[in-house]
């Protein structure tokens, strides 16, 4: 469901009800992460049109690639405006995201973020933004909260330069610190993994914390902690949730479990989920991650608005406020957030698991909070 660049005819585009869909489908972007959110978007697209479309009108995907450009983003989302989609609608790099709601909120676009989660998605509060997955303060407290209750108090971070990794690192300092713990950060700048395992020794830290990119430094740590005598007892955790991608997997095998992340599913999935379930892991040849799940909610939610307040961008925008849809992890309504600017499903439902070392292609659900509270 990609479309061509150039712009269709006039009437074609009016036969058509069009969201833009914005994901990272090329390196350094997660490749993985982008093809699930697009398989998810692609079947809830496919299935909204089987049930009569939009006022008998079909639904369509026109699909850019951000590859984790911010300014790549912003252009698209430009494009996207000019070509007449009645919404946007993706994305899952919480830095990408913040540039295209931006660009969406100056543009007068709708844009429901299906997947970034740093609180401070626009600068300001805007009526254009609307987002699905939780907030970072909520699911990184949900996370700093596991480790205290696994006596994890003492805590390394190895840190790349980033809005959304120190953003992070701060959330979990101020929740730990009050209750005894401490956040010290490597910068992975100057640092190697070597030095990363010399600094959890001379910390005496209890677990270490992956705020890092992946494949790489992140494999690259992961194999030197595991590999110190010194650092057998470690915690190695993963709160952003690279354990989940299958290429973690193959480039760590046994390794790589005992990672504890989150990730943003209920402990049961409903009927629909599980159905939605089924098909994906059928079109994706795997099984399909949390992120996938947020594509088909994302269109469910843009369906229903444009069904309900029709397709003008600024009805759409107004039925943030009023909209509720069946979604695959429940029923999905927005309200105002205290803290953040856009409107939010508070709250999709939050886990912390890791890959069992018995069988790392299987998850173990290690906390689970259906419906999180602030």
């Amino acid at each position: 469901m990609i479309s061509e660049v150039c712009p269709p005819g006039r009437d074609e585009m009016n036969a058509r009800v069009r969201i833009g869909a914005l994901a990272p489908l090329t390196r350094p972007g997660w490749e993985e992460a982008g093809r699930h959110l697009i398989a998810g978007m692609e079947l809830a697209v496919r299935e909204v049109n089987d049930a009569g479309g939009i006022e008998g009108r079909p639904l369509e995907l026109v699909v850019r690639d951000t590859a984790a450009d911010p300014h790549r983003a912003a252009a698209a989302v430009d494009e996207l405006a000019r070509l007449g989609v009645a919404a946007l609608a993706g994305e899952y790099h919480s830095v990408v995201a913040r540039a295209a709601a931006a660009r969406a909120d100056a543009l007068g676009l709708p844009f429901l973020c299906s997947s970034a989660v740093l609180d401070a998605l626009t600068e300001q509060p805007t009526p254009w933004v609307a987002r699905l997955a939780p907030a970072q303060s909520l699911g990184w407290r949900i996370y700093a909260d596991f480790l205290l209750a696994a006596g994890h108090r003492r805590v390394v971070a190895a840190a790349e330069p980033s809005v959304y990794w120190a953003s992070g690192a701060r959330i979990l300092r101020d929740h730990l610190a009050p209750r005894g713990g401490t956040v010290v950060e490597v910068d992975m700048r100057e640092s190697t993994p070597a030095s990363v395992c010399d600094a959890l020794v001379d910390g005496h830290a209890t677990a270490l914390l992956l705020l890092v990119g992946h494949p790489e430094p992140a494999v690259s740590i992961v194999r030197s902690v595991r590999r110190d005598p010194r650092l057998a007892e470690i915690l190695i955790g993963a709160p952003a949730g690279q354990p989940e991608s299958a290429a973690w997997a193959t480039s760590l095998g046994g390794d790589g479990a005992a990672v504890p992340f989150l990730r943003y599913l209920p402990e049961r999935l409903g009927p629909l989920g599980t159905r939605v379930g089924t098909v994906l892991r059928e079109r994706l040849a795997d099984a399909p991650s949390f992120v996938a799940f947020e594509g088909y909610d994302t269109v469910a939610v843009l369906a229903e608005a444009l069904r309900s307040h029709g397709t003008d961008r600024a009805w759409t925008a107004e039925s943030w406020a009023s909209v509720s849809a069946e979604g695959t992890r429940g029923r999905i309504r927005f309200t105002r957030t205290p803290g953040v600017g856009v409107w939010q499903w508070a709250w999709a439902p939050v886990q912390v698991v890791d890959r069992d070392p018995a069988r790392p292609g299987r998850f173990r659900v290690l906390r689970s909070v259906d419906a999180p509270t602030r």
